[in-house]
């Protein structure tokens, strides 16, 4: 009895071992190759570098994000003083010079105005003349009186026009930084006192114009 029942084990494990057989080879495979993809995976893992963090921009900064960056424009603030205004002697000599170099080219000379500023004159007359209204002024540094018309030249201005008890000046000031200023500026008539009463100019057409 025993041995018939070891015959039919025999029997039983050689019927079932040639099966074994044949799949064991698909099974070795199948099991490499899922053992090589997780290595694989591993070593991709390990090897992948790392790329750095990227900040997300913020279009909360009201610039439209799909217009063209442009930078804004630089601010340049523009300082300067005032030029400084040469002595009434440098400003009489420098006219002297332009006077004789416009002689010797045979050119119209500067007119003496040309040498005083505005707050060095006073106005001690105005006239009506065959050109127009005329003034009598007086510049004060050196007691000189001319006559003058609209259109004559300052130092740092222009007559503009005679009005029937005052004169009409462009005052331009000039700064370091090359700016040019300018401004309106009104002269009334000298009022007359006790020193400058007896000397006052007579509002006539016929007073000449002095040299500096």
């Amino acid at each position: 009895m025993m041995m018939r029942v070891k015959e039919t084990a025999k029997i039983g494990f050689k019927s079932f071992c040639p099966a074994l057989s044949r799949t064991a080879p698909f099974l070795l495979s199948a099991a490499l190759l899922v053992a090589s993809g997780f290595a694989i995976g591993v070593v991709g893992q390990e090897t992948q570098p790392q790329k750095p963090a990227t900040s997300k921009r913020a279009f909360g900064s009201g610039r439209d994000p799909f217009r063209k960056y442009e930078p804004a424009p630089l601010i340049v603030k523009r300082t300067g003083g005032q030029v400084a205004i040469p002595t009434i002697q440098d400003r009489i000599a420098n006219y002297k010079e332009q006077k004789v170099a416009a002689m010797n080219a045979r050119m119209p000379a500067p007119k003496p105005t040309t040498a005083l500023l505005l707050s060095e004159i006073q106005v001690i007359g105005i006239s009506r003349s065959p050109r127009g209204y005329a003034a009598i002024v007086e510049a004060t540094p050196i007691k000189l009186s001319y006559v003058i018309y609209p259109g004559e030249p300052f130092y740092d201005g222009q007559l503009v026009a005679i009005e029937d008890n005052r004169l009409v000046f462009r005052r331009e000031t000039v700064f370091t930084d090359g700016r040019r200023v300018r401004a309106v500026e009104h002269k009334g008539l000298r009022q007359p006192t006790q020193v400058n009463s007896m000397t006052a100019a007579p509002a006539n057409p016929s007073v000449a114009t002095a040299q500096p």
